[in-house]
């Protein structure tokens, strides 16, 4: 999943539900067009943020655990190209060790088209995770206005923050909550509680972000939970300094 494209999604997604969250946190009998400047505001410090970080590049690293015990780790570099699309070029990994002497060749053939074959599964698993989840991030404005018609959006202000909780958002009892700074006029944060088939096979996806010395917003860190398979899948973006072409 690109975090660009969610970041720019969350965007389209907050012009639409700002106006909630700007009322509110306002005092009775607020002016309208001083709650519309500060939409405004929001919308223009999001434009502003993705122009800025065109002129940067970051490293990003994908960690996939399995049980609590890492299986993998990617590292690439990132960055705009001149035609204004996120590249990525992976970074050098040392040397994966050499596996170990199996006790005998049929056994060894057996063990490894076990392994294969769990493999292929989780694999499998994770693409649906992650499907799911592209339903959820960047929102849809119209299954947004479909929940706000429904009575299925809830603002919830709170010391520096305003919560926007939208629950089923795409399927039953599932929850997303964006989290707003309406002081500075950025995104704090993303939750998304979900299930593929059944309440029992939990997805959650949790969205951190962060700022840069100049303003620039980003998104900080990525985490994917599937409790089911207990797989975790972290990226973080981290290491951002000026593009060199």
């Amino acid at each position: 999943m690109s975090l660009t494209r969610s970041f720019r999604g969350l965007c389209v997604c907050l012009a639409l539900t700002a106006p909630l969250a700007i009322r509110a946190g306002a005092a009775p009998g607020q002016d309208a067009a001083a709650a519309q400047a500060r939409i405004a505001a929001l919308k223009q410090s999001l434009q502003d943020s993705q122009t800025r970080l065109r002129q940067y590049e970051w490293t990003e690293t994908t960690v996939v655990s399995l049980k609590g015990e890492e299986k993998s780790r990617k590292q690439q570099r990132c960055y705009y190209g001149a035609d204004g699309k996120l590249q990525k070029q992976p970074v050098a990994a040392p040397p994966a060790a050499a596996p170990a002497q199996s006790g005998g060749r049929g056994r060894g053939r057996l063990k490894k088209a076990i392994v294969e074959n769990k493999k292929e599964e989780l694999s499998e698993y994770m693409e649906r995770a992650v499907a799911l989840v592209h339903q959820y991030v960047p929102p849809n404005p119209d299954a947004i206005e479909k929940a706000k018609a429904a009575g299925n959006v809830a603002v919830h202000p709170q010391a520096g923050q305003v919560n926007l909780e939208l629950t089923n958002y795409i399927k039953p009892a599932d929850k997303m909550t964006i989290g707003v700074d309406p002081a500075a006029n950025r995104l704090l944060a993303v939750n998304v509680a979900s299930y593929l088939d059944e309440p029992k096979d939990a997805v959650t996806l949790a969205v951190q972000f962060g700022a840069l010395p100049d303003g620039t917003s980003y998104t900080a860190q990525t985490t994917l939970d599937a409790t089911a398979k207990n797989v975790r899948v972290v990226i973080q973006n981290s290491g951002h300094r000026p593009v060199q072409r």
